[in-house]
């Protein structure tokens, strides 16, 4: 009798968080949102997501479902990429706030500058 493989899908749910510059107005969450569907790769092809990986919008957060092993390493990578294209790498950096979670957040520039100053 052959073994019976196990139906154990690997299923994650990502959350990318923008509020901070979508509210300011330098980062376009919609923009982000087609940039990930364009760039993901399932099976390493593009524009093979399926089922197997879904991405979403609320206001200023973007949610990323995967019914198959995915990193969330890789969701970084993609949204470092996206934020050197647009230039404004140099501004907002990518954390992690908890286990499924990224962050936009802005750089602390404003203590150098007072150091500077004195």
């Amino acid at each position: 009798m052959a073994p019976a493989k196990s139906a154990a899908v690997k299923k994650s749910k990502f959350v990318l968080d923008c509020s901070a510059p979508a509210a300011d107005g330098i980062f376009d969450v919609a923009a982000f949102e087609k940039y990930l569907h364009d760039r993901i790769k399932v099976d390493n092809r593009t524009n093979n997501l399926g089922d197997s990986v879904t991405i979403t919008r609320a206001d200023a957060k973007i949610i990323v479902h995967a019914n198959i092993a995915f990193s969330k390493r890789y969701l970084k990578y993609l949204t470092k990429k996206f934020l050197k294209k647009n230039n404004i790498r140099d501004w907002l950096r990518v954390i992690a706030s908890d286990k499924q979670t990224f962050q936009l957040r802005y750089f602390n520039i404003n203590n150098d500058e007072e150091e500077e100053e004195e």
